[in-house]
């Protein structure tokens, strides 16, 4: 076997590893439980899983989907996510070095090369964590109808961090134009994205003060329990047009802020100098990222705003909104805003199987847009050539 064959095999099997912590996440965030400790046990008897019974996917077929000491039933679900993140990681490795049908322009005459020598290891870390975050809170989207926030946080701190040290890991001249691996916004729309995280702390200051009252809070010693598998959340009842007022209220200074920072930028003097500014490499990173989490927040956020205020139910969760703005801290403001238009296909897709079929699950949001943005990365070229294509652009 070749090197090539050898490390493909690797990033195989290192991803059906991750699909195994996959589980764990799905399992134990929404429940509030410690990722680290205790050790994996099974759920039924208790008795802690063996490493050799916690070989992904192998020991699932060994044990014939069954605890080794009680009997009890394995959920299918462990091995699906673990296959499925090997699959992942394999196959967006091929798409990217191997195959190429997504231009890098990274220098390199083989995918060995392009991903170790010439910082394409970067952007594939970049991606491969929005894509195990991103089923992981499917999974449980799908079946607790709730996104971790916190799985959001991770994806967003990655793309920043990692579009900040683009420019030093890469080898190439225009990170921007590499098959857009990094996003990369004008001086303008990264000012107006500073802005808006300025005003953002603001928000999030007056939240902590008690200025500013969090929407669908829960009373005093109250709280939400997922005590089952099978358990859906059970929320308490809202007003739903008043709920969104309060959220409309918490965004007012991250409006007022951008709207600032545009118009300060429209000053000569602080336009030139912010230009200069802009383009060191470290803040030109932050703001492309910045700026598409923005962009993917804003646009569900004001989908969920509009549609609550006009329809009187709560449109779309919050969840939603953290899971876009992950989105476009990686693949930017233009890319999170075609994600979004593209998900409600895969939503027509499954209402057209429903009819087909007769039946009438519905199922969240969250998985469309998650498959909506990977769709996006992966046939990123494709779809940037028709648009130009379509507009007459280069």
């Amino acid at each position: 076997m070749t090197a090539e064959g050898i490390w493909l095999l690797f990033v195989f099997a290192f991803g059906a590893c991750v699909g195994s912590f996959l589980n764990v996440v799905i399992y134990r965030v929404p429940r509030d439980k410690s990722i680290v400790s205790p050790p994996s046990s099974c759920p039924s008897c208790g008795m802690p899983i063996a490493f050799y019974d916690n070989v992904p996917v192998i020991s699932w077929l060994l044990l014939r989907g069954r605890c080794r000491g009680c009997r009890a039933p394995i959920s299918l679900r462990y091995p699906v996510v673990e296959l499925l993140t090997a699959v992942l990681f394999a196959g967006f490795y091929l798409w990217f070095f191997v195959w190429e049908y997504r231009d890098t322009n990274l220098a390199g005459s083989g995918p060995l090369e392009r991903f170790f020598f010439s910082g394409g290891w970067l952007f594939y870390v970049n991606v491969m964590v929005l894509a195990s975050a991103f089923l992981a809170a499917s999974a449980i989207d799908l079946e607790l109808w709730v996104i971790p926030l916190s799985l959001c946080w991770v994806v967003t701190a990655t793309g920043l961090l990692t579009s900040a040290a683009a420019p030093w890991v890469l080898k190439t001249g225009d990170l921007g134009g590499a098959g857009g691996l990094f996003p990369r916004v004008s001086p303008v729309w990264g000012g107006v994205s500073v802005g808006a995280a300025a005003g953002l702390l603001v928000s999030l200051a007056g939240v902590r003060k008690g200025w500013i009252r969090p929407s669908y809070s829960l009373a005093e010693g109250e709280k939400i329990e997922v005590e089952t598998v099978k358990e859906v959340l059970k929320e308490p009842e809202y007003d739903d047009r008043r709920e969104i007022l309060k959220e409309i209220l918490f965004l007012l200074p991250v409006a007022a802020g951008a709207g600032l920072a545009f118009v300060l930028l429209r000053i000569p003097a602080v336009g030139e100098r912010w230009s200069v500014f802009s383009q060191l490499p470290l803040v030109s990173g932050v703001m492309g990222s910045l700026t598409g989490y923005f962009a993917g927040c804003g646009v569900v956020w004001a989908t969920r705003i509009f549609g609550t205020l006009v329809f009187g139910r709560e449109a779309m969760g919050l969840g939603d909104v953290h899971l876009m703005g992950a989105a476009g801290a990686v693949i930017g403001p233009a890319g999170v805003i075609l994600a979004f238009f593209i998900a409600p296909f895969f939503g027509l897709a499954w209402a057209l199987y429903q009819w087909l079929c007769r039946k009438t699950r519905q199922i969240p949001y969250g998985p469309f847009l998650s498959l909506a943005v990977l769709l996006v990365i992966l046939f990123h070229d494709w779809i940037v050539g028709y648009l130009n294509h379509l507009y007459g652009l280069k």
